[in-house]
């Protein structure tokens, strides 16, 4: 199937006479007839469901979709974004790991990896991500355990080179991680160009309608952890909480999410619920159409702005003249998605003004959902950062991200008109 179809039919695949829409398994419990039956699942003996907090039948089909929209053998969904990511490291790292990540990641995630994981003993170096490979490669350790990127960053919309970074992390025995929420598998599948794990908020162009807060986790199968036993005890070697099973051995490609699911998720329960699940599973329904919308509107509202005088600079990766349009074409050659950064002239205290002069468009701390919405950085998403660490992780003083919307581009151009005349 391709990805449109993939978008309704992949997950759940109702048999005679069951309900056509994926049903919500709103139950925190199930019923078994035998404590040997129940006590087959507390071993990984057993596939089935005893405690939603591990698993839920809502929560496994929309997985089971996710999976096949990034090309991946297996997935799980958590409470949110920051959940996944969290988890994906946390699951082949430990006290004295470290992590290799673009400096150019959302604010929230530069947080936790450099400041939350640091404080359990998770060393993370943040590089820039233009650098030559062989720049990057100095930033490696013998106790490097994974590489991090954005395939489109928030809120500078830079393009991740993928291959690039694939390359360096398998030339030294680990894995690539990409959060790949702002270009979606509809846009862009990092598996396809050598990620080994893909994580999404799926709080934004997933749900597409700011419904509800999730995040998720893809694993494509392909890294080999038994080759590189020595560097991921977690998964090559007994873990004693399940009477010494080896993930990798026991559930060979599937080992990785399986670990997260029965030991990550078992101790930490940052799980999303069936309800959430259920509308993230309504929403990547029209994933493939809104995005198309959400890309060519955006791209319309890109060469307005770079036309207009009273715009400083602007940001857009499928803008022609873009320092990473070439890489767009690459690895984004329908669209990236819906978000543009730019400036207006005058500094932070016109941006402001700007922004409050706006009618239609609203101020709000959320991004890629259908309705028009923008913020600035600087003072809101990423003020926990310092100047230095602003400017390090390439978000300018006075940077205005935009998410673009499904409306009409010609009221949200008339929108932005009016608000710039004010400045």
């Amino acid at each position: 199937m391709k990805t449109e179809t993939k978008c309704l039919h992949s997950g759940y695949e109702p048999k005679n006479g069951e309900p056509r829409q994926l049903p919500i398994y709103q139950s925190t419990t199930w019923k078994y007839d035998s404590s040997d039956d129940m006590g087959k699942l507390f071993d990984l003996e057993a596939s089935g469901y005893f405690y939603t907090r591990l698993q839920n039948p809502t929560n496994d089909f929309v997985a089971a979709k996710l999976a096949a929209l990034e090309g991946g053998v297996a997935a799980m969904l958590t409470s949110s974004g920051q959940a996944a990511n969290f988890f994906a490291l946390f699951n082949i790292c430990e006290n004295g790991s470290h992590i290799i990540a673009s400096s150019s990641i959302y604010g929230g995630t530069y947080n936790l990896l450099g400041v939350t994981m640091k404080k359990m003993g998770i060393d993370v170096t943040f590089v820039d991500q233009d650098l030559p490979e062989e720049e990057l490669a100095k930033e490696f350790r013998p106790n490097t355990r994974a590489v991090f990127g954005e395939t489109v960053t928030n809120p500078t919309v830079s393009v991740l080179d993928i291959e690039k970074f694939a390359h360096l992390a398998h030339s030294h025995g680990v894995p690539l991680i990409v959060d790949n929420t702002f270009a979606t598998p509809v846009n862009c599948r990092p598996i396809e160009w050598g990620a080994d794990i893909v994580t999404h908020s799926t709080t934004k162009y997933m749900d597409g309608h700011a419904t509800g807060v999730g995040g998720a986790i893809i694993d494509s199968g392909n890294f080999d952890w038994m080759a590189h036993a020595d560097k991921y005890p977690g998964l090559t070697t007994p873990d004693e909480s399940y009477h010494g099973l080896v993930y990798a051995e026991k559930f060979g490609k599937l080992g990785y999410i399986t670990k997260a699911t029965s030991q990550l998720m078992r101790d930490l329960g940052s799980i999303q619920s069936p309800q959430n699940a259920f509308y993230l599973n309504n929403g990547l329904e029209s994933l493939h159409v809104r995005m198309d919308r959400h890309c060519s509107n955006a791209l319309k509202i890109a060469e307005f702005l770079k036309n207009h005088e009273k715009v400083a600079w602007i940001d857009y990766p499928n803008l022609e003249g873009d320092k990473y349009y070439d890489l767009a074409q690459k690895y984004l050659p329908g669209g990236s998605c819906g978000v543009i950064a730019f400036a207006v002239k005058g500094g932070r205290e016109n941006a402001v003004k700007f922004m409050d002069s706006l009618k239609l468009m609203i101020i709000a701390t959320h991004v890629a959902d259908a309705r028009t919405c923008l913020l600035h950085p600087a003072s809101h998403t990423h003020r926990q950062l310092s100047d230095q660490q602003l400017l390090e992780a390439g978000v300018a003083p006075d940077l205005i991200r935009l998410s673009v919307g499904l409306e009409n581009v010609d009221d949200l151009i008339a929108d932005l008109t009016q608000a710039l005349d004010k400045i």
